[in-house]
């Protein structure tokens, strides 16, 4: 029996460990908790993706404390991932100097390299790899800077932002293949939806929401997954009949819920709340029971926001945003 516990509680081999990390941070487990330590630059960022998307996010800016600053492109997704910790609580000014600070992080090093990704495969698949995270980073920064622009009413800025980062993820995927960009396409999708939103553009946010979910439900993380049922909730609201808003949106306050993502769960709160789900009205269809419960939206948007700040996180008034 003390052998047997032993191994039970014997550490997670370094290839183990890698693997809890993205698929808690892009996987089919966001809510895993505790996490294994990380070691290295990319692991702390791993894991503090990981931990803000559950909500963590004094633990998350502690990992992303260790890579941002010390250069290279971990220290640009470390950036650029602070950057969306601050937008997600209206802290849409101060994630732009991060977002800022990641794009010349990721520009300087797209410039140094001085090739195309398929120009250095012949050197050996690190040297590729390394291109792709540079792409991938340099578009993160990019999209993230356009969600600051939204998030600030500046929508010709985020368009032009958006039109720059889909070329040069079409240019960068003739190389590396469509596959090595999804995320960076999901997220393009997401701002380019909520873009359309802020226009009152319904029809075209559909279209962009739709193509997150597509993108998701191929991509193989439930968080991103469930982040694009928001987003194509939201771009229901522009219905008639907002009753497939609420009933989408529902589903995606239970599966935030299941997996313990808490910004997501405090998100799908306050569209419903906004949407009558509130202390006033409250019943919703739920869609994998098939029937309709009684849901205080406001009294779970109140709950998670208590969760955020007592974990790190900081709401931004509008004024200050």
């Amino acid at each position: 029996m003390a052998h047997s516990d032993a191994r039970r509680h014997t550490a997670p081999t370094p290839s183990d460990r890698h693997a809890i990390l993205v698929a808690a941070a892009f996987g089919s487990s966001p809510g895993a908790h505790p996490l294994p330590a990380a070691h290295g630059p990319e692991q702390n960022w791993l894991r503090a993706v990981a931990l803000g998307g559950q909500g963590r996010y004094a633990a998350a800016r502690a990992e992303l404390a260790r890579v941002c600053g010390t250069g290279g492109v971990w220290s640009s997704f470390g950036a650029s991932t602070e950057a969306s910790l601050l937008r997600q609580l209206g802290g849409h000014r101060a994630a732009a100097v991060l977002d800022g600070r990641a794009l010349a992080e990721a520009g300087s090093l797209r410039t140094s390299s001085g090739s195309t990704v398929a120009a250095r495969r012949d050197v050996g698949t690190v040297a590729a790899r390394r291109d792709v995270d540079v792409v991938a980073a340099w578009c993160d920064a990019a999209t993230g800077l356009a969600a600051d622009a939204l998030g600030r009413g500046r929508l010709a800025v985020c368009g032009s932002l958006l039109d720059r980062c889909a070329a040069a993820l079409d240019a960068a995927e003739s190389e590396a293949g469509e596959k090595a960009f999804v995320r960076q396409r999901i997220r393009l999708a997401w701002v380019g939806a909520e873009s359309a939103l802020a226009a009152g553009d319904f029809t075209r946010a559909r279209s962009r929401a739709d193509r997150a979910v597509e993108l998701a439900d191929g991509f193989g993380s439930i968080r991103h997954s469930v982040k694009s049922d928001l987003v194509r909730s939201a771009s229901l609201t522009g219905l008639p009949d907002h009753g497939p808003a609420m009933d989408l949106a529902a589903d995606v306050l239970a599966r935030a819920e299941e997996h313990e993502l808490i910004p997501l769960q405090w998100a799908a709160a306050m569209l419903l709340d906004g949407l009558g789900a509130g202390r006033d009205a409250g019943r919703v269809r739920d869609l994998d029971a098939g029937r309709v419960r009684d849901l205080d939206a406001g009294r779970v948007r109140d709950f998670c926001a208590t969760v955020i700040r007592g974990r790190g996180g900081r709401f931004v008034t509008l004024s200050a945003c």
